[in-house]
């Protein structure tokens, strides 16, 4: 196949050979691949005829030696990541709240709520930001460029000064993927006072202001802060590593949901699988995923990934291209729950 041949030793013989191979569009799949659009606000790279333009390997090289005469089309994959980005794209009138929880430390909460926020934060127009509920001292804060050093605490003793957009922005780091975070305090004793009236608070304030707010809650379930997080989230994250012990924790967070007044919470949860360590550890991971589809409206395995691995600030260009995959599928999975809006979103 082509994709085996190096670029600088495709000639004009083995181009004619792959276009040759490449078979003419039956009208069915034209007006398919017309239907997939592409991003709100960017060139939709098709053809007149509605054929979108190949944008990786063999497909993309055949196109563009020969100028475009010959277009295989995109390939299956780059087809799915349309979709799923037509399925993440929109705007939300109000604020939609999501809550990213765990009952096990070390799942990789955290990142996974990052991660979320910014894949919808690079690809929705609404404003998307990630807040550390944390009592304990919460990690978000390291997970993008520091442009800060206020905490939600601080914004709390500020709100008298709080009239605008500006006002809040002053509390905030900003990632390159444009997603917001409203660090917790870094004093533990500080951290341990946020409880409930604190965070709706806080999330009263947030919601005149964005679209999208991520919850990245701390580890358990009975702290003061969860009675808050549950009482006005709109959906659940879940989150699990790919082992056992991970996947048990996760169900059990799922049962003391349910058996505490939230069932309709777990019915229109999105599970992750998150693979925090390399390998599947003998465990099953099909037979995993069927357990979590079977109690969640939606559930996706995120692989493991070096740069998640580090622990450090959180970049989606840095990722590999199966992790971008797995995320833009886990957000188009969350963004199904987000109504739909027809009115302008925030300037």
């Amino acid at each position: 196949m082509l994709e085996s041949v190096p670029l600088g030793a495709v000639t004009l013989a083995a181009v004619r050979t792959a276009a040759a191979l490449v078979p003419s569009p039956s009208a069915a799949a034209v007006r398919t691949a017309a239907s997939v659009t592409a991003p709100s606000g960017t060139d939709s790279s098709t053809e007149p005829a509605g054929r979108p333009r190949p944008g990786t390997g063999w497909r993309k090289l055949v196109y563009a030696l020969t100028g475009g005469l010959v277009n295989p089309g995109e390939s299956a994959v780059e087809l799915r990541r349309r979709e799923l980005t037509r399925r993440i794209q929109g705007s939300t009138a109000g604020c939609h709240r999501i809550a990213v929880i765990s009952l096990k430390g070390g799942v990789g909460k955290t990142t996974m709520s990052v991660c979320l926020g910014a894949v919808l934060a690079s690809i929705r127009p609404d404003r998307v930001i990630a807040v550390d509920a944390n009592p304990d001292r919460g990690t978000l804060a390291g997970k993008v460029p520091p442009q800060t050093t206020a905490t939600i605490r601080d914004l709390l003793d500020g709100l008298a000064g709080v009239r605008g957009y500006s006002d809040i922005r002053k509390y905030t780091s900003q990632s390159t993927d444009r997603l917001e975070i409203l660090a917790s305090a870094a004093d533990p004793a500080i951290s341990d006072a946020f409880g409930e009236q604190d965070y709706r608070t806080v999330v009263r304030v947030l919601e005149d202001y964005y679209n999208v707010v991520v919850t990245d809650c701390g580890t358990g379930l009975l702290h003061s802060a969860m009675t808050g997080v549950l009482d006005v989230a709109d959906q659940l994250v879940i989150v699990s590593t790919n082992s056992v012990d991970g996947a048990n924790s996760a169900s059990a967070t799922l049962d003391w949901l349910q058996a505490h007044g939230h069932a309709d919470l777990v019915h229109r949860s999105v599970a992750v699988i998150n693979a925090v360590v390399p390998g599947s550890g003998n465990v099953d991971q099909d037979l995993l995923e069927a357990h979590f589809a079977s109690r969640c409206r939606a559930v996706t395995r995120i692989p493991h990934d070096e740069h998640l691995e580090a622990g450090a600030e959180v970049e989606l260009s840095s990722l590999s291209l199966a992790t971008r995959d797995a995320l833009l599928a886990f957000a188009a999975d969350v963004a199904e729950g987000i109504p739909p809006s027809e009115q302008p979103v925030r300037p």
